[in-house]
């Protein structure tokens, strides 16, 4: 809900009431995203819409539109500490591409971080590496911070 909700409202909603507006906007039938399972256990978690639903990207300077193109924006990409450096990543992203042109999306856009060091805290890595979008074919299209690029990969045809 970070990326959905005003700082002040997120603040505001914060926990409970935040996991209650994830599960109503699930309830309504509208995804928030992708989630992989391993022998029935969820292992990632991918977060992705149309860019207009989340709110925080409108007004932030870094991750400003590029043009005026209509996108679909990955916002959190999450692999669980067992799973991660096995391509969960990568996979998880090439799942959100095809689940975004099947529903007629023509650009997937990423806002991945690029660490300064190889070790960072989990937390800050929390919209997915730009090693990891790079591997699933995205490219970088613009750059406003030294560590968060916008990446997109365009898409041809429904799949």
């Amino acid at each position: 809900m970070w990326f959905r909700l005003r700082r002040s409202e997120y603040e505001r909603k914060k926990g409970a009431g935040n996991k209650r507006a994830l599960k109503k906007l699930v309830m309504s039938g509208v995804p928030p995203g992708l989630i992989a399972y391993l022998k029935g256990e969820p292992i990632a978690w991918c977060a992705l819409a149309p860019r207009e639903e989340y709110s925080v990207l409108e007004r932030s300077r870094v991750l400003a539109p590029v043009d005026d193109r209509p996108v679909w924006s990955i916002v959190c990409l999450f692999v669980a500490k067992p799973h991660r450096r096995q391509g969960v990543s990568v996979a998880m992203l090439e799942a959100a591409v095809g689940y975004a042109r099947k529903r007629g999306a023509r650009i997937v856009e990423g806002y991945p971080v690029e660490p300064k060091k190889k070790v960072m805290p989990d937390v800050f890595a929390m919209t997915g590496l730009a090693s990891a979008f790079a591997q699933a074919g995205f490219t970088e299209v613009a750059r406003r911070s030294k560590t968060r690029p916008i990446m997109r990969r365009a898409l041809r045809g429904r799949s």
